[in-house]
């Protein structure tokens, strides 16, 4: 079914509040996972808005919660999450690091203890609407196995880089697994097979069944090994920057919650001249897009050109979303 975008923001909106959100972060959270069904990640959109009211229900979110700084040195300022909503807390985060790039070029700002961000390609869009360069990333629960390994020891630790650009941002938005696992439970919902092999089975051999790869937790890394490094390394750094908790902590709790993240900006404005800076993008985009697609009538398109496009054509048509996950949305809102 298709559902105006306006409906769907006003109708988790009115969830929100009913579950103890006071009106304006009502309408931030509740247009952040607008947003994200929009752009066609419903993974980490509509599909997870009820888990996250039910984490709400359980006290792992904090409602009220708002991010309360805790200490600041050079051009790092630190936050402490205070157990609020994750996508509230992370686009807070993310304006005070763009507010510090304006300010001195560059700026970081972390959070610690804090909750799922849901979709983390939110916040580079963010900062690229702003004019800046972004960088964020956040650790999670042991959820993936390093390189190599059987028992999940890592996790697939999402990494966000984006770069403003006038007519559709370049975003790259990646968990650090070949699918997320809010992707993997999509295609099990819709019976589908994953289009590349995305776990291992019980033998350790790869496989593209969702449901063998949600059963044995065993998801599989980004780039194989290279994957694995780069979890273990954005933990170390979300940990230590953040003075928050690390995946090994994260796991011994009994929910995925008080995590680390990082958010990094700067500001294009005062890397040089404007039209410098657009023609240099625009020039690497062209070559790279350049490139003879490998089957006829396939386009080459760069990170965050097809959620661009996506938002064009819902915004018109509507969002199109399950029946069955939206009318156990509509039920939230008649409790």
């Amino acid at each position: 079914m298709r559902i105006l975008y306006a409906e769907i923001k006003g109708v988790l909106e009115r969830v929100l509040g009913q579950s103890g959100f006071d009106e304006d972060l009502a309408t931030i959270n509740a247009e952040i996972f607008a947003k994200s069904t929009l752009d066609g990640y419903h993974s980490h959109g509509v599909n997870r808005f009820s888990e996250f009211v039910k984490n709400v229900d359980r006290a792992i979110i904090d409602p009220k919660a708002i991010p309360v700084e805790t200490e600041s040195f050079g051009s790092i300022v630190r936050f402490d999450g205070m157990k609020g909503a994750g996508p509230s807390n992370a686009q807070y985060c993310m304006e005070q690091a763009i507010n510090l790039a304006r300010e001195r070029t560059m700026g970081c700002v972390t959070l610690n203890n804090t909750n799922h961000w849901m979709r983390g390609g939110n916040y580079g869009w963010q900062a690229a609407d702003k004019g800046c360069i972004a960088i964020c990333f956040t650790n999670t629960m042991p959820n993936m196995p390093p390189w190599g390994g059987k028992t999940n020891t890592t996790g697939n630790n999402p990494l966000i880089i984006a770069v403003p650009k006038k007519d559709g941002h370049i975003v790259l938005d990646m968990s650090l697994s070949q699918f997320s696992y809010g992707k993997i439970y999509e295609h099990r919902m819709k019976g589908k097979k994953l289009p590349y092999p995305g776990g291992f089975d019980n033998e350790g051999k790869m496989t593209d069944d969702p449901e063998t790869i949600i059963k044995n937790r065993r998801i599989l890394q980004t780039g194989y090994w290279k994957g694995s490094g780069l979890s273990i390394m954005l933990d170390l750094l979300a940990t230590l920057l953040a003075n928050g908790n690390s995946t090994a902590q994260i796991g011994e709790q009994e929910a995925e919650t008080g995590l680390s993240q990082v958010f990094i900006c700067i500001d294009t404005q005062q890397l040089g001249s404007e039209d410098h800076i657009s023609k240099a993008v625009d020039d690497i985009i062209q070559h790279f897009k350049s490139s003879v697609p490998q089957q006829p009538g396939d386009t080459v398109r760069y990170p965050g050109e097809a959620s661009f496009q996506r938002r064009a054509s819902q915004a018109q048509q509507g969002v199109e979303v399950d029946q069955e996950i939206w009318q156990a949305i509509l039920d939230l809102s008649q409790r």
